[in-house]
């Protein structure tokens, strides 16, 4: 499972790299702000990257400076929010495709039933892991969030979370 799991990783972040054009950090910045993000501060966004503020600030003039994201004013008037262009949204848009297009043949023989065994076992193998997770980087930050079906309430990791910190998904 371990080996599974390395080159799984592998695949997928240098397939988001290649999509982007980018280093697997500002992939997977591109990911997050599409899918789960919503105009976060730079203190926000290197806690969902792991990356150092420094280092987030580094990612985001890059970024920037290859116009992905802008720079405007944040809801407190100190800080300010990263926010995707258009260029940003479609990079991040074939962020997700590299990503399915690694994922999506792992499965590709296994009957629905065993799909589905697949998908129960790793709920509780994520469950396991969120629980366990104290800090750095967050695990959806490179998930196509619709790909788990979170708005319905099935995304293993928000719903182990919702449990760990004692909240509801929706509320």
């Amino acid at each position: 499972m371990g080996a599974l799991a390395l080159v799984v990783a592998d695949q997928i972040t240098a397939a988001a790299g290649q999509a982007a054009g980018q280093s697997v950090s500002g992939a997977t910045a591109l990911s997050a702000l599409a899918h789960f993000l919503d105009r976060p501060s730079l203190d926000r966004l290197h806690s969902v990257l792991g990356l150092t503020p420094s280092g987030a600030v580094r990612l985001v003039d890059r970024l920037e400076a290859d116009g992905f994201v802008t720079r405007s004013a944040g809801p407190d008037g100190r800080t300010r929010s990263v926010v995707l262009t258009a260029r940003g949204r479609r990079v991040a848009v074939r962020v997700a495709a590299a990503r399915a297009a690694v994922v999506r043949p792992l499965v590709a023989d296994l009957s629905s039933a065993e799909q589905e065994t697949l998908r129960d076992l790793l709920s509780r193998m994520m469950a396991n892991v969120v629980a366990a997770k104290e800090g750095g980087a967050w695990i959806c930050r490179l998930c196509d969030i619709a790909a788990c079906g979170r708005a319905e309430g099935r995304c293993p990791a928000a719903n182990a979370g919702a449990v760990k910190y004692g909240q509801s998904e929706h509320s």
